[in-house]
């Protein structure tokens, strides 16, 4: 999972400078996803590292659930047909990549202690 992390941090700090260089570097706030990514980038690589496995991974987790939380009413908007702007769709496009970590996180936990039961 400690890759899977770094792969959804890189894919936010993509989504990140896409938006901020997209839109003639307007608003910094655009850059909000790449925070994201270079967070969960970090605590991939700290992963690695087995006695501090569950820790990071935890707080990965709980990062990909603010950044969902935090993204989600865009997510809700664009499917009901409302603001298309590409701010709008920048965060429900992190909201869909949020989810997506998160039920993998949550896949990789149970997995886990299934293992560890046996």
């Amino acid at each position: 999972m400690a890759g899977t992390t770094i792969v959804f941090g890189v894919l936010m700090i993509a989504l990140g400078l896409v938006g901020y260089f997209g839109t003639g570097r307007v608003s910094v706030t655009a850059l909000i996803p790449a925070g994201f990514g270079v967070v969960l980038a970090v605590l991939g690589a700290l992963s690695f590292n087995e006695r501090r496995r569950r820790h990071t991974m935890h707080a990965a987790a709980a990062v990909g659930v603010i950044g969902f939380l935090g993204t989600a009413a865009a997510l809700v908007q664009l499917l009901a047909g409302g603001d298309r702007s590409s701010a709008s769709l920048a965060r429900a496009a992190m909201a869909i990549l949020m989810a997506v970590f998160v039920g993998l996180c949550v896949r990789s936990f149970i997995a886990a202690r299934k293992a560890r039961a046996i």
